[in-house]
């Protein structure tokens, strides 16, 4: 099957009447004032060069709408059942903050639930609550006035000191702190939030409030945290919308699925094969191919990390063979200390085999680590553009910022396309080497896309700096606009058919004559 230039063009024509558009410029306008708001401007050029734009199907959350979040549902709970905030709370955690299940559970058996979680209708009460006479603790055993020793409302008192090191430590252990009972043996009375502000220590209401925050999120199935490392921000996410990229505010993408970095049109399955490959061999392919040998079985490379030369494959091959002529272990009574010409060629070939599936994954590792380094560099090139470039162009060239929009369009599609065209190398990897017509159909795609993204990142790159170094506005600035704005449109129609074709399985190839 051959694939030419004529194949996946029905945009061509559009695309070149585009680039041969004029666009007008009023070269005498130098007014610095701007009708539209710089970041709303940065904010249209993302979506609008998007591959495959969709409708947002998920809100950031910051940690304060978290926390009016859950002081909402504590506030229904509070007032429907007519109980405390406090034991509104324990109830909450206790169903994983589902208001409705905690209404379910309550009004079916009360009774049951409070015996379960510890809530008390009517604390136990004290003639001698307000007494100086000495009491014993049951933690240190030492004797304190009944007046300074605190209980939860089941009348087990502990002193102060006793209270604070016994939640310091349940704080210091973790998230099982939010459950945290009466210390007195075998006593079911819950410790609420109250208790804890009471008596903890500033540093130990910071981490038990922190773990009462983060509570609400991972008992949500639809509410993860940002997975970039230090971000502040959870994602509520429409499940079943069908589309998972998720866009934080830290500027951090993610997949909501997987949690990996965005990563369509490859599916999770492939992404975390990939990663895992990645993970196990890329720092090592140097490594690997001076130390280690290919199975005769199976010809996965194996290192000899034991002192005799009987070697067993891994699972699931298990494959035992002679580490020096790589012939069948068949017992110790092995020899191979004769030169044998027909097994030094077998051992030849197995190494041969084995060095070229690395260079065959060194081929595409190497193309999705570039594309993710340039993608990275895109990324500070479109900062430096917003912050520096943008302000440099409107003075020399007398445009509005809303002129120059093209270029923030231009280096948003850079970055987009460079993450699609780093995860088709993954996808590349995995396509089997039988299915002939796909593969064919795949490269034509994918090198069509390349090719388009080279020459608009070329361009967005280099060709921009003449224009920075005038001293004056320019009739050339406009064929720079229309040469620009006419890349991104054409490298963003050869992306979304090459993403089009991956979504489907490139089954494009049934409908395809076969070559002659």
């Amino acid at each position: 099957m051959d694939f030419d230039d004529d194949m996946y063009d029905s945009y061509s024509d559009q695309d070149e009447e585009f680039m041969d558009t004029d666009v007008s410029v009023d070269d005498n306008n130098c007014d610095d004032d701007d009708d539209g708001d710089d970041d709303d401007d940065v904010d249209d050029s993302i979506e609008s060069s998007t591959i495959n734009p969709h409708k947002k199907n998920y809100t950031i959350l910051s940690e304060d709408d978290l926390r009016g979040r859950q002081e909402e549902d504590i506030t229904e709970v509070s007032n429907v059942l007519s109980i405390s905030r406090v034991s509104a709370s324990i109830l909450l955690l206790r169903y994983n903050w589902n208001v409705v299940e905690v209404h379910q559970a309550w009004f079916a058996d009360e009774e049951k639930v409070r015996s379960m979680l510890g809530i008390m209708e009517k604390p136990v009460l004290q003639n001698d609550q307000n007494s100086e006479e000495l009491t014993l603790c049951g933690i240190c055993l030492e004797n304190y006035p009944r007046n300074t020793m605190i209980d939860v409302g089941c009348g087990h008192p502990f002193c102060c000191s006793c209270w604070n090191g016994y939640i310091g430590t349940a704080i210091k252990d973790g998230p099982g702190c939010l459950m945290l009972r009466c210390p007195q043996h075998k006593c079911r009375v819950a410790v609420g939030q109250d208790m804890i502000n009471m008596l903890a220590s500033e540093e130990d209401k910071v981490k038990y409030s922190y773990y009462f925050l983060r509570s609400y999120v991972e008992v949500n199935k639809k509410i993860k945290w940002c997975p970039s490392p230090g971000c502040i921000y959870a994602v509520e996410f429409e499940i079943g919308s069908g589309i998972n990229d998720i866009c934080c505010k830290c500027t951090h993408s993610f997949c909501w699925n997987c949690i990996e970095d965005v990563h369509s049109p490859v599916d999770c399955g492939t992404v975390a094969k990939w990663v895992f490959k990645n993970s196990d061999e890329s720092e090592n392919v140097t490594w690997i191919l001076a130390n280690s040998k290919a199975c005769p079985k199976c010809n996965r490379p194996i290192q000899k990390n034991d002192g005799c030369m009987h070697m067993t494959c891994r699972e699931p091959c298990r494959y035992e063979f002679c580490w020096l002529c790589l012939g069948k272990w068949i017992n110790y009574d092995h020899k191979c200390n004769s030169f044998d010409k027909e097994k030094q060629e077998g051992e030849e070939k197995v190494k041969n085999m084995a060095k070229s599936l690395l260079d065959r994954y060194t081929h595409y590792y190497e193309r999705w680590a570039a594309n993710e380094k340039s993608r990275v560099k895109a990324m500070g090139d479109l900062q430096k553009m917003q912050d520096v470039t943008i302000d440099k162009l409107r003075s020399i060239q007398c445009q509005l910022q809303s002129e120059l929009k093209f270029i923030a369009d231009a280096w948003v599609q850079i970055i987009e396309c460079r993450r699609v065209l780093k995860w088709t190398y993954a996808y590349g990897y995995y396509l089997p080497e039988h299915e002939h017509a796909k593969k064919q159909l795949f490269e034509y795609l994918q090198g069509e896309a390349e090719s388009g993204l080279e020459r608009l990142h070329q361009c967005a790159e280099k060709e921009i700096e003449v224009h920075l170094n005038a001293e004056a506005p320019s009739e050339e600035f406009n064929e720079f606009r229309i040469k620009l704005a006419g890349l991104t449109t054409v490298t963003r129609n050869y992306f979304e058919n090459l993403v089009q074709a991956l979504e489907n399985g490139l089954a494009d190839v049934d409908s395809l004559p076969a070559s002659e």
